[in-house]
């Protein structure tokens, strides 16, 4: 198994890319198979595990996928005629669940294995199943697979229980197909979410009202190939903002959408850190003491959930107190252990972290419980003194590319080892 060896002490400095978005592109690409003319060319495609496992699940439905570039994907799903996904990257990660959404919206069948992902919490479908079932589909979950069919799909009104991200994107997927108008109401408001109904439309889609809390579909015959580019990843530029301050070093990171940074810019802005906004860039950095802050994750605009792990290593090192409550995921604050055990103040209450701030961390060897909590581990060992060893790294993998070579190029020491 692959680890990440961390040596602390090094502030970052420098200029960082971020890549793009991928809660966005893990969407996009189940959606390119909505095109039954044409190919879909995305850009800023994230060179990722849960990329790679997407382009082999497209392959094993009968998608031809070509790589025109380093974060360039071609998609010709013009021959497609696999309705099921059901293969070991299937029930490996979260967004597989998308094919649902896309492969019923096109063909009015589907069979998907239940999808996996970072154990963070229960992180049911239930509001999936019942927007597909208010277009007209009937859903069972059999043998380990959603089964998904509908004569036809015929667009509703729905009203969503809970603000969900997945939910809101693979309804308004089915939704593009379905005949007359389709209202969701009560719908996440991600920059992801927006992002995937722009490629919708891109590829002759009509949505309007991504952003807001009502999103209108007007159905369409068909869709056709485009070229897209992925939106830059708020999350990953939310980490390299979190791991400038947290070696209180000076970063400016570029392909950036800053408005779409102001929650974690505002926290870091009250916790003492200085920020420059540009057009596509924003520079982190610290030239004074920093104080504690106080956090409750809340979907888009609030505090992204994806983002209070990094910041929990940030704040180890704060003087003072702080406290993050996690309002997203019951079980996402697993973590906190791994940062105890390099000398971490935090104490657990169920959702909540109380961190107080101690002088210095020191190296050790901790785990990547999830994806998130494995980009804490990474900043918490670049802090650290001396050396950290983070295992299960195919947990960053999944959301990070090549994360050493990039906090390399800024100045840190990690090294993959096998």
């Amino acid at each position: 198994m692959e680890r990440l060896i961390v040596r602390g002490g090094n502030a970052l400095n420098g200029l960082v890319e971020i890549n793009g978005a991928k809660n966005a592109a893990v969407a996009i690409l189940p959606a390119a198979i909505l095109a039954s003319k044409g190919k879909c060319v995305i850009d800023n495609v994230p060179d990722i595990e849960d990329i790679h496992c997407h382009e082999r699940i497209l392959g094993s439905l009968g998608v031809k996928v070509s790589k025109l570039g380093a974060n360039t994907l071609e998609i010709d799903s013009e021959n497609l005629n696999n309705t099921d996904a059901c293969t070991e990257d299937v029930r490996r990660m979260r967004a597989s669940y998308y094919f649902i959404g896309s492969l019923l919206a096109r063909f009015k069948k589907a069979r998907v294995e239940l999808p996996g992902g970072c154990p963070i919490g229960e992180r049911p479908i239930d509001q999936h199943i019942k927007g597909f079932e208010a277009l007209g589909a009937n859903v069972e979950i059999t043998n380990g697979a959603v089964v998904v069919e509908a004569e036809k799909l015929v667009g509703a009104n729905i009203f969503f229980d809970v603000v969900s991200v997945g939910a809101t994107i693979n309804v308004m997927i089915a939704a593009t197909l379905a005949e007359g108008t389709t209202i969701l109401e009560n719908v996440a408001r991600e920059p992801h979410v927006v992002d995937v109904a722009n490629f919708l439309n891109t590829m002759g889609a009509n949505i309007k009202g991504a952003g807001t809390d009502v999103i209108r579909i007007q159905g369409v015959k068909e869709l056709v190939g485009c070229n897209y580019s992925v939106v830059p990843d708020q999350i990953e530029a939310g980490t390299f903002m979190i791991a400038a301050a947290a070696t209180r070093g000076d970063v400016t990171l570029t392909n950036v959408i800053p408005k779409h940074l102001e929650s974690i810019s505002a926290k870091l802005l009250e916790m003492g850190v200085k920020i420059e906004e540009g057009d596509d860039t924003v520079r982190v950095y610290v030239d004074g003491p920093l104080n504690g802050v106080n956090i409750k994750t809340a979907p888009y605009p609030g505090f992204p959930t994806d983002v209070q792990q990094p910041m929990s290593a940030l704040l180890t090192t704060v003087p003072g107190k702080s406290t993050i409550v996690e309002s997203i995921w019951e079980t996402r604050q697993k973590h906190a252990i791994e940062l105890i055990k390099m000398g971490a103040n935090i104490e657990v209450e169920g959702t909540i972290a109380h961190i107080t701030g101690v002088e210095k961390l020191k190296g050790a060897s901790v785990v990547a419980t999830d994806l998130r909590a494995g980009a804490a581990m990474v900043i918490a060992g670049l802090v650290a003194e001396g050396e950290t060893e983070i295992r299960d790294i195919e947990h960053i993998d999944r959301g990070y590319p090549h994360i050493e070579d990039k906090f390399n190029k800024l100045g840190a020491q990690i090294e993959r080892r096998h």
